[in-house]
């Protein structure tokens, strides 16, 4: 439905997850009969959770932990664990920085160059764990990285930006050629932020095994005020799962996994986020929240230091419970920031599915006591 923003601007109507909400419509089961299990490419995973490449939530500890409870952890590898050897007292700086200050301290302490080899030994570490092995290289980085990271054995290789394109078009440097490095990459490869249907079909084309969906949308991201765009993400993810189901007769059955990545503050927007059809989730400011997560109670991205311009905020998020009982409970609050495994579980069973793809068929309304 398009609306009359004045005489020369019409525009589409779009929802967040806040406007939406699942609706019980069938018969009911037992939370403990539902699968959350998700696999991409060769890698089995027990829930669909993986958690973003920011440095406020994912060390190589962290990241062998998230592994350990049945997700993927994802480190940042343009972060602090590969510019310093020892980086834990630059957190602490972070989380202690006046408001006044902490964006033009967070540019200085993230100009120190990243270091190859810190790259392999953080990458090393999370492999001797035992568990799948990510790391998130932005389109900028990847070129110059990505031989390094491939070389390191990583499982699953993630090129995260705010906004990724098959075909950007630059006249200063040489532009990343997706198509052409995921079909000579050795492994499979998960892209984005895309937010609509065509961006995300394009992605698909080029080989990528998973389409991040988002745009500025986490809880530390400043992208809707500074650069005045936003991509509301229960729209943005529905959209992108029509490009997975078109491309899908395209490709002749080729399936690319949707990977929500924004807006997802608590376990009733993770429900949500997969009702609308996506596969997964990546999770930040959620499990910024963990007591054991690296930016004790604070959260920022690679946003809220970008050199020029910087579109994000170091925010305080506070700290609920251990990183298991964030995803396992039990939960110490109701505000869905614990147990969020328990959460979509018990979801999934209220409305009658007994795993995520069928959970992607369940009735949505647009909820009114939402309206803005």
């Amino acid at each position: 439905m398009e609306i009359e923003i004045g005489r020369a601007k019409r525009a589409r109507r779009v929802y967040a997850f806040d406007d939406i909400a699942v609706v019980p419509s069938r018969r009911t089961r037992d939370p403990e009969d539902v699968s959350v299990s998700w696999s991409i490419d060769a890698y089995q995973f027990s829930i669909p959770f993986l958690a973003a490449p920011m440095d406020s939530v994912v060390s190589p500890t962290t990241a062998i932990m998230m592994g350990q409870l049945g997700g993927l952890g994802v480190l940042d590898l343009e972060g602090v664990w590969t510019r310093y050897e020892d980086p834990e007292p630059l957190l602490a700086e972070i989380r202690q920085l006046p408001a006044a200050k902490a964006t033009s301290r967070m540019q200085e302490i993230y100009s120190e160059p990243i270091k190859p080899e810190l790259v392999t030994s953080r990458l090393a570490e999370i492999r001797e764990a035992g568990v799948t092995v990510a790391g998130a290289l932005s389109p900028q980085r990847t070129q110059e990285l990505y031989e390094t990271v491939v070389a390191a054995g990583v499982d699953l290789f993630v090129i995260r930006g705010t906004t990724v394109s098959a075909e950007h078009v630059s006249k200063n440097v040489e532009p990343l050629n997706l198509k052409k490095f995921i079909y000579e990459l050795d492994v499979p490869v998960i892209v984005g932020g895309a937010a609509t249907y065509t961006a995300a079909l394009h992605l698909m084309r080029t080989g990528a095994a998973g389409v991040l969906v988002g745009f500025g949308g986490g809880a530390a991201s400043t992208t809707r005020s500074t650069l005045g765009i936003h991509a509301p993400m229960a729209t943005a993810v529905a959209d992108v799962a029509g490009a997975r189901r078109d491309y899908m007769d395209e490709s002749g059955g080729r399936y690319v996994h949707v990977i929500a990545d924004g807006g997802l503050g608590s376990s009733g927007d993770i429900v949500k986020a997969i009702a609308c059809g996506a596969d997964a989730v990546m999770l930040g400011s959620t499990l910024a929240r963990a007591t054991d997560a690296p930016g004790g109670g604070w959260h920022w991205g690679a946003e809220a230091h970008h050199a020029q311009l910087p579109r994000g905020n170091r925010v305080e998020v506070g700290q609920v419970a251990p990183l298991e009982e964030i995803l396992y409970g039990p939960a110490p609050v109701a505000e869905g920031t614990a147990n969020l495994v328990g959460a979509l579980r018990r979801s999934m069973a209220t409305t009658g599915y007994s795993d995520l793809k069928e959970f992607q068929r369940v009735e949505v309304v647009v909820a009114p006591y939402n309206a803005h």
